[in-house]
């Protein structure tokens, strides 16, 4: 019975896809991404340095801070997609910045998560800070086949023991067709571009070689990359174009590009400024290009920069900003330094 109310829900919120093509009907499923900002146990993780998120480190993280950030953090995923598909949500989420197999066990215990059956992929990588990729999803709108965190490869023998996070790669299935996703989250900007257009084309590679295997599996790329679309990394080293009818077979398209450029709006502040860090590109063949609306196949409809007012600072020197777990020094019981994205896909019913 709850599998047939989620179909109902699903197609209820889709009538308003149908739109797009009199007498038919569509399924939509939302997938999203979230820079999750720290989401650190209190216990030291051995050969990581998180001593910052321990009760004596310098955040003075502890169990009631932990606890709290488990449930602000469980609430805007839950939420993610909502507006779109109400009471279903993403059919998976990739996240950037948590630390291991227990927050996600915690994450996914919290009774917003718990309720829609949502797991998650982990692979514990090298990163020193223990800040790992992972992607959460719904098993009953997304299976997943096969699951490999591809390493991030230093060419500059000066820099051979610079380690950080590789690109979650999962391989599944949605809406009966193969799609595989990486999740990834480039080198900050501590870093030259150098590092971050380095990511951007293994990236790359890699969205060429799942394509090379299956010309028919539906690629995303999403994560937090510390660039906008606007740079070198994203539009030139991962080829993401702003326009579809610009993105030629071996690019993909970014819809948040003109988000940022034409309406100034990001997903971060920084000093003043909005940036649009956190993305989610798409393959040539998730794309109606041309003038064409055929989705027969799982195809894109549209983007979104999730906005919740509790997601921003209300008050005080942070007042607009999202409303992150800590700030200059104090513990603001809140979300992320990031909003998080979401795009929604469209296929039509048989």
């Amino acid at each position: 019975m709850r599998t047939i109310k989620r179909v109902w829900v699903l197609t209820v919120a889709l009538l308003a896809v149908s739109a797009l093509s009199a007498q038919k009907k569509f399924s939509v499923y939302g997938v999203g991404f979230y820079n999750m900002e720290n989401l650190f146990d209190t216990c030291h993780d051995e050969g990581k340095r998180d001593y910052e998120f321990l009760p004596t480190g310098s955040y003075r993280w502890n169990g009631m801070k932990y606890t709290h950030k488990l449930h602000n953090m469980a609430r805007a995923l839950a939420d993610l997609g909502t507006d779109v598909l109400p009471n279903v949500g993403c059919a998976f989420v990739g996240l950037a910045e948590v630390e291991n197999h227990k927050v996600l066990d915690d994450l996914t215990a919290q009774p917003q998560l718990a309720q829609r059956g949502y797991r998650y992929v982990h692979v514990e990588g090298p990163d020193r800070r223990g800040i790992d990729c992972a992607l959460l999803y719904n098993p009953s709108l997304f299976s997943v086949r096969t699951v490999k965190l591809v390493p991030y490869i230093q060419t500059l023998a000066k820099d051979s023991d610079f380690l950080t996070r590789g690109f979650l790669t999962i391989c599944g299935t949605l809406a009966g067709e193969p799609v595989a996703v990486v999740v990834c989250h480039l080198p900050s900007r501590f870093s030259d571009s150098f590092y971050r257009e380095q990511g951007a084309r293994q990236i790359r590679a890699i969205k060429d070689s799942l394509l090379r295997e299956d010309s028919a599996c539906k690629v995303l790329v999403m994560g937090d990359m510390n660039d906008d679309p606007i740079d070198k990394s994203i539009c030139e080293a991962l080829g993401g174009k702003g326009q579809i009818d610009e993105v030629g077979n071996d690019e993909m398209y970014n819809p948040w590009y003109n988000i940022l450029v034409k309406e100034g709006v990001g997903t971060l502040l920084y000093q003043g400024a909005w940036n649009l860090f956190d993305q989610i590109l798409l393959s040539p063949n998730l794309l109606n290009r041309h003038g064409t609306k055929d989705f027969a196949t799982l195809k894109y409809w549209k983007h979104q920069i999730f906005k919740r007012d509790y997601l921003f600072q209300t008050e005080g020197k942070y007042k607009g900003s999202p409303k992150r777990t800590t700030a200059g020094g104090v513990w603001l019981d809140g979300f992320s330094d990031h909003l998080p994205v979401a795009v929604y896909l469209v296929k039509e019913q048989k």
